[in-house]
């Protein structure tokens, strides 16, 4: 009987605890709702969240984990064959990639040759570089445009920012262009602020000097040098570079003016060859701009 007891005591019990939950879940619902975001049930509930939101990124980590490990496991199961599309498929698109680098960079810098032509009213021929002479003694290139496109001995020779060259000999299908920075290159410039004149010339360390200028004249870095068009070995108004550096002073009959070009006349790919310059801004230099040198092309306009 005592037992019999006990267990119906431990039924009405469980069945009390049980009214009594129902009782207060309701009423914490209740509470809930009515109170704001600030109540005391809401800001109960941000600290739990906070307090269990290192046991959640623990255990996305975990399932990453898992399931690199299942690639890994599928990946190691694929026979060689399966593999072997991969690695080429892979290959080719890393080459379509590459290519279409390629395609973007050229269709780039024939842009800025473009720019150049039309700022300057240039007529004549675009083409490419396909060689290149390997030593300083003679700094040429060629090119793949020659007599058969018009092409003549002597017409400037311009990359996308200015002067490179002069061509010096042609083919039907090629020319040869001798580069600024060979040793026996030489152009007849103009400091486009003083109007002074003198020659930029080549050195055997691909370094371009300007020489012949007054002793009474003051050059500073940053002046613009353009072609002069004296003795007609040059088109007149063209950028050639800008001074770099200037050792000496005025007066100084040693002086060593050393002119950087608009980029590396080394590193050409594409050029254009003038074989007529129509615009009278030339002549003085007022269209030096080209829209696509920086710095230099803006402050010879």
């Amino acid at each position: 009987m005592a037992l019999s007891f006990q267990n119906q005591g431990s039924a009405l019990a469980r069945r009390v605890l049980l009214v009594v939950f129902l009782v207060v879940s309701l009423a914490t619902m209740t509470v809930y709702a009515r109170e704001g975001s600030d109540g005391v049930l809401h800001r109960a509930q941000a600290a739990v969240a906070g307090a269990v939101a290192p046991l959640r990124a623990a255990g996305a980590a975990a399932d990453a984990a898992v399931d690199g490990a299942v690639d890994a496991a599928a990946d190691a199961g694929a026979d060689e064959g399966t593999l072997t599309a991969l690695r080429e498929q892979n290959e080719q698109l890393r080459q379509a990639l590459a290519q279409g680098e390629e395609y973007r960079l050229e269709a780039q810098r024939l842009q800025e040759l473009l720019n150049l032509k039309d700022a300057y009213k240039l007529e004549g021929t675009a083409a490419r570089v396909i060689g290149r002479s390997t030593d300083a003694w003679n700094q040429t290139v060629t090119i793949d445009a020659g007599s058969d496109a018009g092409v003549e001995t002597g017409m400037t020779v311009m990359g996308p920012t200015g002067v490179a060259g002069q061509v010096v000999a042609t083919a039907p299908g090629s020319s040869t262009v001798r580069l600024l920075s060979d040793p026996a290159s030489g152009a007849a410039a103009l400091i486009q602020s003083s109007r002074a004149e003198g020659i930029v010339r080549g050195s055997l360390d691909g370094l371009l000097y300007l020489e012949n200028i007054g002793a009474d004249v003051t050059v500073s870095v940053g002046d613009v040098v353009l072609t002069s068009g004296l003795g007609g070995s040059y088109v007149r108004g063209l950028l050639i570079g800008t001074v770099a550096r200037v050792d000496g002073a005025a007066g100084d009959a040693t002086r060593r003016i050393v002119v950087a070009p608009g980029e590396s006349i080394r590193a050409l790919e594409e050029v254009f060859v003038v074989s007529k310059a129509d615009s009278p801004a030339a002549g003085d230099g007022g269209s030096a701009s080209t829209g696509s040198s920086g710095s230099q092309g803006g402050a010879a306009s």
